[in-house]
C-alpha cells in the first residue's frame, strides 16, 4: 500500500524503540514514500532519512515527551483540514458517547 504517492509521518523519540523505528522508516523509504521525521534536535539520522523533518527539543523528562511530541501531529492535522477546505472544529462522522448515571 506503501508508494512515492504515500506521505507517511513517522515520531521517532529517543529511546529503547527507537532502532526499531528507523527500521520501519528505512522500509518505507524503500518503497518510495515521502517522510515527515518528527524527532529531537541533534538526530542526524532521521535528518539524513526523512525527505522534511520536525525537530524538538529532546530536554524533556520521558513522562511529558508524549505531551511535546503530540504538538507538531496537531498542527499538521489541523493545517492539512484548512487546506482540504474542511472545518477542524466540526469533523465529520465524529459520535459523542456520553453516560448519565
Amino acid at each position: 500500500m506503501i508508494d512515492e504517492h504515500i506521505p507517511v509521518v513517522v515520531v521517532a523519540p529517543p529511546g529503547e524503540d527507537y532502532k526499531k523505528i528507523m527500521s520501519n522508516l528505512q522500509e518505507v523509504k524503500a518503497r518510495g514514500a515521502d517522510i515527515l521525521g518528527i524527532g529531537a534536535i541533534g538526530d542526524e539520522d532521521l535528518v539524513s532519512e526523512s525527505d522534511n523533518v520536525f525537530l524538538i527539543n529532546p530536554e524533556v523528562d520521558d513522562i511529558l515527551a508524549p505531551l511535546v511530541y503530540i504538538v507538531p501531529l496537531q498542527l499538521l492535522s489541523y493545517h492539512v483540514s484548512v487546506i482540504r477546505k474542511l472545518d477542524p472544529d466540526k469533523p465529520k462522522n465524529l459520535a459523542k458517547c456520553v453516560t448519565v448515571e
